[in-house]
C-alpha cells in the first residue's frame, strides 16, 4: 500500500481510494471491475468501455469518460480536484463508472473518439447510459474555477446526470 502512494504520488496521481483497493480485495480470485484511472495510450478503449458499461449495468449508474492525456494540466487538476473534494468524488463514485480515455499524440485514439462529437478542449467529458447512448458532451473548463474547478458547479452536474436525474 506504502509503495502504491509512493507512485502515486511520484507520477502525479492520486492513490485509488482505500474503499476502492479494499473492495477489490474483498474478494480474491473474483472477477471484479477494476476503474480504468490512468490515460493510458496502451489501453484499448472498446474492450475499457465495454467493461465500464457491464458495471454500469450491474450497479445502475452511468458511465463518464474523461477524455484528456498526461500531458494535460487541467487533467491533472481535475485528478487534485477529486482527490481533494471527497464529497464530489462520492457524488461522481456513486452515480458514474468512470472511464478515462487517451488523447495524445503517443495515441489518439480516433477510431474510438470518432463516435462522439469533436471536443474543443481537454479534460472533455461525455455522459452514456449503461447501454452506452451519449446523454451528454460536455466541456470541463464550465466548471473552472480560478486554478481549480468549482465544487457547486460540478457537484450539480454529477447529480443531474446521474442515472436516477434523467428521464427515461
Amino acid at each position: 500500500m506504502l509503495l502504491l502512494l509512493f507512485f502515486s504520488l511520484a507520477l502525479r496521481y492520486p492513490a485509488p481510494a482505500a474503499a476502492e483497493m479494499a473492495w477489490q480485495a474483498a474478494a480474491p480470485g473474483a472477477r471484479r471491475y477494476i476503474p480504468v484511472t490512468r490515460y493510458d495510450p496502451k489501453r484499448d478503449p472498446d474492450a475499457d468501455l465495454a467493461k465500464a458499461l457491464a458495471e454500469a449495468k450491474r450497479t445502475g449508474r452511468n458511465v463518464l469518460l474523461v477524455v484528456g492525456g498526461d500531458w494535460c494540466d487541467w487533467c491533472h487538476v481535475m485528478d487534485k480536484f477529486f482527490a481533494d473534494h471527497a464529497d464530489v468524488r462520492a457524488l461522481r463514485e456513486r452515480n458514474f463508472v468512470t472511464l478515462k480515455i487517451n488523447k495524445s499524440p503517443a495515441n489518439e485514439n480516433r477510431e474510438f473518439l470518432s463516435r462522439y462529437p469533436e471536443m474543443p478542449g481537454y479534460p472533455y467529458l461525455f455522459v452514456l447510459d449503461a447501454h452506452g447512448k451519449l446523454l451528454q458532451p460536455q466541456r470541463a473548463n464550465v466548471f473552472q474555477d480560478g486554478d481549480t474547478y468549482n465544487v457547486p458547479r460540478f457537484a450539480s452536474f454529477l447529480a443531474a446526470y446521474g442515472p436516477h436525474s434523467l428521464p427515461r
